[in-house]
């Protein structure tokens, strides 16, 4: 079965707002085991809306439209699908009732607040009471706005407000129930997170997978400084679904070994590296020149980390390196800054001034500027010291400033973690 999106605002098409609810409704899709072959965006014009909407029903069973049904005149999605469709708009009191109450509600919030502007209801709130005859009315429990589900000669629109807030609980409390009604089979995943390798050369090591794929399925997808492999599988019940995939991540893991950092959808590298730091019973200190404070960032993203976190340096000066960390003059001397040497005595020096077993540290030349043929931009040593041994990689980035610093991050995150699991 297919599914096709159909996001509506000129402030997506001008850039204004990021369309997250196409990326959102995307993964559910996947989730759902629907294919998805097309996503559109339209400008609230009726006539552009009712074009790309006549051509979604021609290919795609479900269409899933977001936006375009607030009070105002440029919301037109409701009007052009009934106008597609042939149906005619008529007003649904239970609407009206859900309207009216939560304005009803939101004025006796503001009672107690003398400087609050009242909310007030317009003429034009009551266009979002009006609905497609024979459609199915989704309550909004975050707005104004409902939803709605049409059926028509087998196809289904499904219409969902553009606000975030108001669309994502709409679609996880009513539509994702209805559309898993539609489906025969449930669908399992796993992801298979990978690091230190990458996108063409992990692609490649599966090819023979990927190319006899049926069920289950092998879907890459590149993350900066990762691979990620989707494994699906259709199947009768959750434990069924289960079964199949094992095997293809038993098989993943022969392949890839240590690379692969987490088979868990949501398990980020900077919490791996947490619990790894937990369970070893190591502490953690960073010292970081070009990343300047990132890394000690990513790592404060986890919740808990302030079990294994001493301090973080920012030392992005010769004389901060050396007043803070003890990096030798001599050795800023002979082989500058951005060199294996000094970022071994950057971490060393880390983990002695926090009193850390393990330390990270960072040196390297982000860009634009600042690079020599010898040492160009994207020439990144990163170090890490481990109840005393020191390991050290030397990195060749590409990209502007922010992507080469992002993956320095995520580059010395997954040294620690190798350092970590190493027997």
């Amino acid at each position: 079965m297919t599914v096709e999106l159909i996001s509506v605002g000129t402030e997506l098409l001008l850039g204004n707002i990021v369309n997250t609810n196409a990326n959102y409704l995307s993964r559910k899709c996947a989730e759902l085991g629907f294919s998805l072959y097309y996503q559109i965006t339209v400008g609230d014009n009726e006539e552009r809306f009712c074009k790309v909407l006549k051509e979604a029903m021609e290919r795609s069973d479900i269409i899933i439209l977001t936006g375009g049904l607030g009070p105002t005149q440029d919301d037109m999605t409701k009007e052009g699908v009934a106008k597609v469709l042939g149906r005619e708009l008529v007003m649904d009191e239970h609407s009206i009732e859900r309207i009216a109450a939560y304005f009803k509600f939101c004025q006796q919030g503001e009672a107690s607040d003398p400087d609050h502007i009242p909310a007030v209801i317009t003429e034009n709130n009551w266009k979002q009471a009006l609905k497609i005859d024979g459609c199915m009315v989704i309550d909004n429990n975050n707005g104004t706005a409902p939803g709605y589900i049409v059926e028509n000669e087998g196809k289904t629109v499904i219409l969902l407000p553009g606000p975030p807030s108001e669309m994502v609980p709409m679609f996880e409390e009513a539509i994702l129930p209805y559309l898993k009604k539609k489906q025969n089979k449930i669908f399992v995943s796993r992801m298979v997170k990978i690091c230190g390798v990458g996108e063409s050369k992990a692609e490649t090591e599966l090819l023979d997978l990927i190319n006899g794929q049926t069920n289950p399925t092998i879907a890459p997808y590149a993350k900066e400084s990762e691979v990620h492999f989707r494994i699906t599988a259709a199947a009768d019940n959750q434990a069924e679904g289960e079964r199949m995939i094992a095997p293809l991540v038993e098989e993943l893991y022969r392949r890839f070994g240590v690379n692969i950092y987490s088979t868990k959808e949501e398990e980020t590298l900077e919490e791996v590296v947490v619990s790894l730091l937990k369970e070893k019973g190591c502490t953690l200190s960073t010292a970081e020149s070009c990343t300047g404070g990132l890394l000690t960032g990513r790592l404060v993203n986890v919740a808990g980390v302030s079990e294994v976190l001493m301090e973080g340096f920012i030392t992005y000066s010769n004389e901060a390196k050396q007043k803070y960390l003890g990096v030798k003059e001599d050795t800023l001397a002979s082989y500058g800054a951005v060199s294996a040497q000094t970022a071994q005595e950057m971490a060393i020096g880390a983990a002695q001034a926090a009193s850390s077993q393990a330390a990270l540290a960072v040196t390297g030349i982000a860009g634009p500027e600042g690079g020599t043929p010898q040492k160009p931009v994207g020439l990144v040593y990163i170090a890490c010291y481990l109840q005393g041994k020191v390991s050290v990689r030397e990195l060749h980035l590409k990209g502007n400033r922010s992507r080469i610093r992002e993956q320095s991050v995520i580059q010395a995150l997954d040294l620690l973690r190798r350092c970590l699991i190493e027997p």
